[in-house]
């Protein structure tokens, strides 16, 4: 059996009108593993959870860049998505579901609950000041 290795980069701004642009581009590289309708909603789903972060939270709606790098590797999808933004000051608090620090914008505090849901692994780093990297793992075929 051939170990399937493959990787991509990509930088857009922080603007909402690129999230559904990560979510398509991130599933059309991840369609060589071919996965479920379900499994790839879920990865789009989280996608779109992790850059929306990016430009309510970490950007603040004002702009920056907005890093995703995927990485496959046998049936094991990784993607890390990267702002520069202000930093998250409680990764664990931001964590749990329905805590929001914009609470004037009705947004439901489960961004991260999502990403947790529908990837097999979520992994958040986060300095004030300097941005968050967030990674998610998801393995394909488990179903």
């Amino acid at each position: 059996m051939e170990y399937l290795k493959n990787e991509m980069k990509m930088e857009f701004q922080a603007v909402s009108s690129n999230e559904g642009f990560a979510r398509v581009a991130v599933g059309a590289f991840i369609a060589e593993l071919n996965p479920t309708v379900d499994e790839l909603a879920d990865i789009k789903t989280a996608v779109s959870e992790a850059v929306t972060n990016c430009i309510i939270h970490g950007y603040e709606q004002r702009g920056g860049s907005i890093w995703i790098q995927c990485r496959i590797e046998g049936n094991q999808i990784e993607i890390s998505v990267t702002d520069t933004g202000r930093g998250i000051r409680d990764v664990e608090q931001a964590k749990e579901p329905l805590f929001t620090t914009k609470p004037e914008l009705e947004r439901s505090g489960m961004g991260f609950a999502f990403m947790e849901a529908f990837m097999d692994e979520l992994e958040v780093l986060s300095k004030l000041g300097e941005g968050t990297c967030v990674i998610m793992r998801k393995t394909i075929g488990q179903g």
